[in-house]
């Protein structure tokens, strides 16, 4: 019996994948092989174990305008088969299947003052946008490729493999065909406020504050 949070539909509707690489961001462009209210079932050429987060854009609109991107993890992999058991994409038989759950908004478990049930007090109010951003070391010219977690008008939280420490100075910058949440700047300085461990996850959720 199919136990199952939410119903599927089998709707083939396009969809792009974007994702983390050592060497930068990669994606691709699909169709969707069923989809519910919590997540999707897509074929996918790359190979991705569960657990590895994803980003969405969904159903996907290749005109080239800027589209909202949701985060999802990857929760289990199977051969690209619909549930009737014919082949449901014809990209080859090595094509794989992956069912993604849209993540839920992380929420720390405190402010960073060690309050756990004390209220936030922020200037500006944040609210959760994934685009991707570049971010790099002062002192350094080769920057990351990472996603936005959510955005205010003095700071963003974003989702990172690398290893920063608080008051590191950065330079942060938005891709040109991306909507970017900051004025437009070439780069903007920001300063390391706040470093947190994601669950289920080796990236850790960095939140950085503007500088003047």
């Amino acid at each position: 019996m199919d136990r199952r949070e939410h119903h599927r539909a089998q709707l083939r509707l396009p969809v792009r994948l974007r994702w983390n690489t050592p060497f930068g961001q990669k994606t691709e462009i699909c169709k969707t092989l069923d989809i519910s209210r919590g997540g999707l079932l897509v074929p996918c050429e790359e190979t991705h174990a569960p657990g590895v987060p994803l980003w969405v854009t969904f159903p996907y609109d290749g005109s080239g305008e800027s589209q909202p991107e949701i985060q999802a993890k990857v929760v289990r992999v199977r051969s690209a088969r619909n549930g009737n058991g014919s082949k449901a994409a014809r990209a080859g038989s090595s094509e794989k299947a992956l069912a993604l759950h849209f993540a839920l908004p992380f929420r720390p478990e405190s402010n960073g003052n060690g309050h756990a049930k004390e209220r936030e007090r922020r200037d500006s109010p944040r609210r959760p946008l994934a685009v991707p951003v570049r971010v790099r070391l002062e002192q350094i010219p080769w920057f990351e490729e990472a996603m936005t977690m959510d955005i205010s008008a003095h700071g963003l939280r974003f989702l990172s493999s690398r290893e920063y420490q608080e008051d590191d100075r950065l330079r942060v910058s938005f891709d040109p065909t991306a909507s970017g949440p900051w004025p437009t700047a070439p780069e903007t300085p920001a300063r390391v406020v706040r470093i947190e461990p994601v669950p289920d996850s080796t990236a850790r959720a960095v939140t950085i504050c503007r500088e003047p």
